[in-house]
């Protein structure tokens, strides 16, 4: 398994997927990964769903307007958060790890948001929840058809680090 900071610095986002299934360990340990993310006040206000049954998968992929992919992944991941002060924080420190063990694992993912979109009570409603809880994302999970080594053009350090206070001339 690859260390921290490679994890970190190598994930990119993966919307092509080969079709292979997921081992359920697999999953499992992705939402561990998830379950561990920091809370605030350890309120822990978040549900997982996978979704594997291809008919779900593509009615998410139907509601969810950037989210189309799904379809392809053999897994979706929602991510839920009950309705307390921090919930978009914790669900989105939650998402972040699920997405970080699915790289880890050899896995491709690719975030699609969740809260504040039009399709969020549809998902919440499809797979159950009761109310009072949102929809923080959705998270296609499987082996990548094609590699993404490369990545996005990123800011560089010196960029968009500074020492004290913020200045434009680092």
């Amino acid at each position: 398994m690859m260390d921290t900071l490679t994890a970190l610095k190598t994930r990119r986002s993966v919307r092509r997927f080969t079709g292979e299934e997921v081992p359920e360990e697999h999953l499992r340990e992705i939402v561990d990964c998830a379950r561990m993310a920091a809370t605030a006040r350890n309120e822990q206000p978040w549900e997982f769903v996978i979704v594997r049954t291809p008919a779900l998968r593509e009615e998410i992929a139907r509601l969810a307007d950037y989210g189309k992919f799904i379809v392809e992944a053999p897994a979706c991941l929602a991510v839920f958060c009950k309705e307390t002060k921090y919930y978009l924080e914790d669900g989105a420190a939650a998402t972040e790890n699920a997405l970080l063990a699915a790289h880890a694992l050899g896995l491709g993912s690719c975030w699609v948001a969740g809260d504040k979109k039009e399709y969020a009570e549809a998902v919440r409603q499809l797979l159950g929840l009761p109310a009072g809880y949102k929809l923080i994302s959705l998270i296609a999970i499987g082996y990548p058809a094609e590699s993404k080594a490369a990545g996005p053009q990123k800011r560089k350090l010196n960029e968009v680090l500074h020492w004290e206070k913020f200045s434009r001339n680092n």
